[in-house]
């Protein structure tokens, strides 16, 4: 079995698995919409991820009505809020972390301790 980010899928193949024509995965290459992996010998090759973008790209345009100007913002905003999720993921992991060990490590404090001397004067 091939991961999900290996490049395996001939144009060929691809073209025929999304019922569209291999001039279709050209042109979204064309306009940046998907980057396949290349051969030696430059021949494209999808990954299962670069399928599933392209089943996005194509609901986008024949259900949805949206063209490729639309589709490239579309796109560049899903990766935004992956990127953001991921990030409130990883803070809340380390939230979780923190409230396990139930104190946050000095280098990680926004207040260190330091010494005070205090003097008292008597009157």
């Amino acid at each position: 079995m091939h991961s999900y980010d290996e490049p395996v899928y001939l144009i060929s193949v691809v073209a025929s698995m999304l019922d569209i024509h291999p001039q279709t995965l050209r042109q979204y290459e064309r306009e940046g919409l998907v980057e396949p992996s290349r051969t030696q010998g430059r021949m494209r090759l999808y990954s299962q991820r670069d399928i599933d973008r392209m089943k996005l790209i194509l609901r986008l345009t024949r259900q949805m009505g949206v063209n490729l100007a639309g589709v490239d913002i579309v796109l560049q905003l899903k990766e935004q809020i992956d990127e953001m999720q991921a990030e409130i993921e990883s803070l809340r992991e380390k939230l979780s972390h923190t409230n396990r060990n139930g104190s946050v490590p000095v280098s990680k404090a926004l207040v260190t301790k330091s010494s005070y001397d205090i003097i008292i004067f008597e009157d």
